[in-house]
């Protein structure tokens, strides 16, 4: 606090003059200067009584002061020189020989300044004040801020004048010590402040009444007194699915885990906070009828004409639905203001939970068996084209095992291959001796020739047919492509068995499977609204504005004030 420091003004009163009396060239003193009708001297002044001391301004402005101008004790100071009765010699000359100090010469130029004169110098100023009767050192012209134009004018009005017995308007004669007047000052201070303090806690404690006490107690009261009972109903369920024997790879490290189910539990999640659950339970169960009922309080009763959004936002509050991705369990809370009518809900949701589940993987699973399916089909008619064409061929070499047929050409090749090699040993003894007989001889090469011929024929037929007959290689050629074709197709049918077989069992595993770990139990007791709670709940949140506001306003005050 700045504390605004107060000016007794005070009149100075002299018994002499300050100055020492000028002198001309000769030495003699001049007589004294005097304002237009003051009186003759000092000697005509009141002095001031016995005993009495100086007062302290006069003593005051005399400290200050240069030695040798004033007059000691009980002298009297002679009279400055009229201008008038200066010599013939330069009068600025004249003042600059009176040994004037610079103190007294910015003086006297202030003093010109005050009364409007122009001046061309200090020594200037001294002399035109001189001649307009002015004393240019006098102190009571310093403590005159701005010149008592309204002072009246005439003899002896510069002087002391008498001032009636008992006037409230003169300043006090007591004077306080310097501690005490600290003192004073420090006590005024003190209660001051605590003046600033009082008021500013009665404004606080205000604005915390009207902004937090009040605001908290209309929020107790509504929880405690108007708020409707509300019945909450919980349930925890996890969805599974079939584990595959022998999984390899990646795919077997999350079977078991929450992480195979993951995309299905919040696909469920959303699914049962949509508006699609909210349209079936309005529906089934009269979600909208519920909360518009009379017994419900106004805050939270849902408008007769309520639109759909409304509701649905009604929903979003009485219906929780949270998902733990660690344990993969669906938490829900179905709050309403019966107990039986939240069990009710919770089961329907559950169920509408089910149908979900199911519905996710029914395309997929459809899908895997109707490829396999076809594949199989396919496979099973290539194969028997290929019977068809394998059996036309036998029928047409009139063949049936062209790898039997042609190990009996072959044996009977070998034979005869075996008998002509006996007949021409047979033959090479007859011609040993010296004289053979040509009957036998003749007869022997006869067989041999005819052997040959046969074996001739007989490679021929494997070879290369004769006219319109085919040979043996090419018709066990065609009986063996036919044969392989077949064997192949049978194959890709056994595989495309398999693989609508694996197909079906994928599509058994696909299937996944809604488990109830809590199951939906109406409560006995109220479970909203949790007064206390809530209450305290209000006041922090009432609170934490207040103080936000607070400290806004604060900074900008700062901001505007800097």
């Amino acid at each position: 606090m700045t504390t605004r420091p107060r000016l007794l003004k005070y009149r100075i009163r002299r018994s002499t003059p300050l100055l020492e009396p000028a002198r001309d060239s000769a030495g003699v003193p001049r007589p004294p200067l005097q304002a237009p009708g003051a009186g003759a001297g000092p000697a005509d002044r009141p002095s001031a009584p016995a005993g009495s001391a100086p007062p302290a301004e006069s003593v005051a402005a005399r400290e200050g002061e240069p030695r040798g101008l004033t007059a000691g004790p009980g002298e009297a100071a002679a009279p400055a020189t009229p201008p008038e009765e200066m010599g013939p010699t330069d009068p600025l000359e004249t003042i600059r020989q009176e040994g004037l100090t610079p103190r007294q010469l910015r003086m006297a130029r202030r003093t010109a300044q005050k009364h409007g004169i122009e001046v061309a110098s200090d020594f200037d100023a001294v002399r035109q004040l001189r001649r307009r009767g002015i004393d240019p050192f006098a102190r009571s012209t310093l403590l005159q801020i701005v010149p008592n134009d309204a002072a009246p004018a005439g003899p002896g009005a510069n002087l002391p004048q008498t001032v009636p017995a008992g006037t409230p308007n003169l300043p006090s004669t007591e004077r306080l010590s310097p501690a005490e007047r600290r003192a004073g000052e420090i006590m005024r201070i003190q209660k001051d402040l605590a003046r600033r303090r009082r008021r500013r806690s009665a404004l606080l404690g205000l604005r915390l009444s009207l902004f937090v006490a009040l605001p908290t107690a209309l929020a107790g009261f509504y929880f405690y007194e108007v708020a409707t009972p509300m019945y909450a109903t919980e349930s925890e369920f996890v969805i599974q699915q079939a584990e595959a024997t022998g999984a390899a790879g990646l795919g077997g490290l999350f079977q078991g885990t929450s992480m195979a189910t993951q995309q299905d539990s919040m696909t469920v999640q959303s699914y049962l906070t949509s508006r699609a659950a909210l349209g079936r339970l309005d529906d089934e169960f009269g979600f909208r009828d519920a909360f518009s009922d009379e017994s419900v309080d106004p805050i939270q009763r849902l408008p007769a004409d309520a639109s759909a959004e409304e509701t649905y936002e009604v929903y979003q509050d009485h219906v929780r639905i949270s998902y733990d991705p660690t344990e993969g369990i669906i938490k829900m809370e179905v709050v309403a203001p019966d107990p039986a009518q939240s069990q009710l809900w919770s089961e329907a949701l559950i169920g509408y939970a089910e149908e979900q589940v199911d519905q996710l993987t029914q395309r997929l699973r459809a899908s895997q068996m109707e490829d396999a399916l076809a594949s199989y089909e396919a496979a099973e008619a290539r194969r028997a084209e290929a019977l068809s064409d394998w059996l036309a061929i036998q029928q047409s070499v009139q063949q049936i095992d062209p790898a039997g047929e042609t190990a009996a050409r072959t044996q009977q090749i070998s034979a005869l291959e075996t008998e002509r090699q006996q007949l021409q040993l047979s033959l090479q003894e007859r011609l040993s001796v010296p004289r053979p007989n040509e009957a036998q001889v003749a007869n022997l090469q006869t067989q041999i020739d005819n052997i040959g011929t046969l074996i001739a024929n007989l490679r021929d037929q494997m070879t290369a047919g004769t006219g319109a007959d085919t040979s043996l290689a090419a018709s066990n050629t065609e009986l063996r492509l036919a044969e392989e074709d077949y064997t192949f197709q049978t194959l890709l049918v056994q595989q495309a068995l398999q693989q609508m077989e694996t197909a079906r069992i994928e599509a058994n595993r696909q299937v996944r499977y809604l488990s109830l770990g809590v199951e939906p139990v109406a409560p006995d007791e109220p479970t909203y609204p949790r007064a206390f709670e809530n209450t305290l709940l209000a006041f922090c949140v009432f609170a934490g504005l207040y103080l936000m506001l607070s400290l806004t306003a604060s900074i900008l005050r700062e901001q505007v004030s800097a």
